[in-house]
């Protein structure tokens, strides 16, 4: 495993944990210890790396979609971190206002996984060209779409849940949830259109 790897996966790990931190605090969700999880995280994104690099000695693509994974753990904590920003703001949990705000920090995440993915996932070390930022505009537009539509169903058509509060529906629930679908769309079109090599 390359010590960057490794660096980079444990820093993951660390800000996801920040991140998280945050957002429990945001939706008044008191967990014993939440302090401990950046180091709990970073631990267990450095483990998973190094367990990831020996499987993708043999197969590329499970080195690759474990970089990913981290890089789209980061991305969601951004994502939830912003949207819960404005939600905090704006004392907005729903209707079109919601879904606003889940575009905007949609894009503030989609924008941090364009350079980790570039130069950390797919290693692709030449500078940017104006094709291939329309084919990641592209891939994250249809990415977007399909985010903002998946949470936007979930909060305003779904609605409330398990008896789950709004802030932790519209906070965490519903953009988790619309993240994984977002998730595979991204990967695929970033491995086989964005940066095929």
């Amino acid at each position: 495993m390359k010590k960057i790897d490794a660096i980079l996966a444990a820093l993951i790990g660390f800000l996801d944990g920040i991140f998280f931190f945050f957002i429990l605090k945001n939706i008044e969700l008191d967990i014993p210890y939440a302090w401990f999880l950046p180091i709990v995280l970073a631990l267990l994104c450095g483990f998973g790396m190094f367990v990831a690099s020996l499987i993708g000695k043999k197969l590329l693509i499970i080195l690759q979609a474990a970089k990913f994974f981290l890089v789209g753990t980061l991305n969601t904590f951004i994502d939830l971190v912003v949207l819960n920003i404005l939600i905090w703001i704006s004392g907005i949990t729903s209707g079109i206002f919601y879904s606003v705000f889940k575009a905007i920090s949609f894009l503030v995440a989609t924008t941090n996984s364009y350079f980790w993915n570039k130069y950390w996932t797919f290693e692709k070390k030449e500078k940017s060209t104006p094709r291939e930022f329309l084919k990641f505009f592209m891939v994250t537009t249809v990415g977007l779409l399909i985010n903002v539509g998946i949470a936007s169903i979930v909060v305003n058509i779904i609605g409330l849940q398990f008896g789950l509060s709004e802030k932790i529906w519209s906070g965490a629930v519903a953009p988790i949830f619309a993240a994984f679908f977002a998730f595979v769309w991204n990967f695929l079109g970033s491995k086989f259109v964005v940066f095929k090599k």
